[in-house]
């Protein structure tokens, strides 16, 4: 009987089916999935922020510095060597809006939810009518003499 429970146990079909299945748990619940598309839809966000800052805020700060070169021409010689750093400053700035996007979504937005659901929460419900009435009644046998 142990060779039989051996030999199922080491029988690659069922090894396959089993890994198939937790692969299939793993994959398809609920967390995994939102995670995806919150992955999907923060990389759709970091192209249009990229855009912004290349097509609108690059381009406006290359009109107030002086130089007729875009931001994206703006390097640097060293012994021969052109080091690009306009396109540097371009994703700094790239990265600082999308730091200040998420912060003002995170910190301020979803504090601002967070803050009003716990004052929800921290008042609690009023007690049901019966429960008043039944204090009540109680406060006033322990006043009766007994």
């Amino acid at each position: 009987m142990a060779e039989e429970n051996k030999a199922a146990y080491l029988d690659p079909r069922r090894t396959a089916l089993t890994l198939f299945g937790e692969f299939k748990n793993f994959a398809f619940k609920g967390n995994v999935v939102d995670l995806a598309v919150g992955v999907i839809i923060g990389a759709a966000f970091g192209k249009i922020v990229e855009s912004l800052v290349k097509n609108i805020v690059m381009p406006l700060i290359s009109v107030i510095t002086p130089g007729s070169q875009s931001y994206a021409a703006w390097d640097a010689t060293i012994n021969g060597k052109k080091i690009p750093y306009g396109l540097f400053i371009g994703d700094v700035l790239n990265f600082l809006v999308v730091a200040l996007v998420l912060f003002i979504f995170i910190v301020k937005f979803l504090g601002w939810i967070m803050k009003s659901k716990k004052q929800e929460v921290v008042a609690p419900p009023p007690p049901p009518k019966q429960e008043v009435l039944l204090t009540e009644i109680r406060d006033l046998l322990k006043q009766r003499p007994v």
